[in-house]
């Protein structure tokens, strides 16, 4: 039986390789923006804390859905009635019952989500927080930082090469950093990279809120391998 030559990733003396690593580092602006909607209420009676929950979320939901195209999503997150027992005595006695409503809202439109957020804590027992900036998983930026990566791989092992008086032949072999070896996808902390602001409820109208967009950096490595001509030690 016939066995496949062994892998030579450092190459041979006629054919050299060179690996190298491309990286790229952009700041870009936020394509869209999230805030966390908190809806609370409290009755002495689960009944009541029921209804008065039920008013105020469909109070928000309302509100949100006002803005149209501007909120591209809108989705209810968990929902909670609680009893709260009272500290002294022996009996399990409810001394009344707490009612949590969590919804997310995510806006392009950063204007209307100035006012928004201002509106939303105006409201009863409503708060809000955020606002968590981001790109879309789509954002061209993405792409274009990747293309950097490339091109300055490319660009350094060309360097190394001419620093041997050899020229790069072809292209062996491009990842992305880690490809080789890929390890389980990890989540990155909630709220890294991000402002987070809280607002609670007032009594008199405010004005809407100038929020500053903060600018997101875009990250993209590869390692490449080239083989290049016979250097000129």
């Amino acid at each position: 039986m016939t066995q496949d030559a062994p892998h030579q990733p450092y190459g041979t003396p006629d054919t050299p390789r060179v690996a190298v690593r491309g990286e790229a580092r952009l700041e870009v602006d936020p394509e869209i923006a999230r805030i966390g909607i908190t809806v609370s209420a409290r009755g002495t009676d689960r009944r009541t804390a029921l209804q008065d929950l039920t008013r105020r979320n469909n109070t928000v939901l309302d509100l949100v859905k006002s803005y149209g195209d501007a909120v591209e999503k809108l989705e209810t997150g968990a929902f909670s009635i609680n009893p709260e027992l009272t500290r002294h005595g022996r009996a399990e006695r409810i001394r009344a019952y707490h009612g949590r409503v969590h919804i997310t809202a995510e806006l392009a439109d950063f204007t209307a989500l100035g006012e928004l957020t201002t509106r939303l804590a105006d409201l009863e027992l409503t708060s809000v927080d955020g606002p968590w900036w981001a790109l879309r998983p789509t954002s061209p930026a993405h792409g274009e930082a990747r293309r950097q990566a490339v091109l300055e791989a490319v660009q350094r092992a060309r360097e190394y090469a001419s620093a041997l008086g050899a020229d790069l032949s072809a292209l062996v072999e491009l990842a992305d950093l880690g490809a080789e070896n890929a390890l389980p996808f990890q989540a990155a902390t909630p709220g890294t990279g991000m402002r987070t602001m809280a607002y609670s409820t007032t009594e008199e109208t405010a004005p809407p809120l100038d929020l500053e967009p903060q600018r997101q950096t875009v990250y993209a490595q590869v390692n490449a391998r080239f083989t290049m001509t016979p250097p000129q030690l």
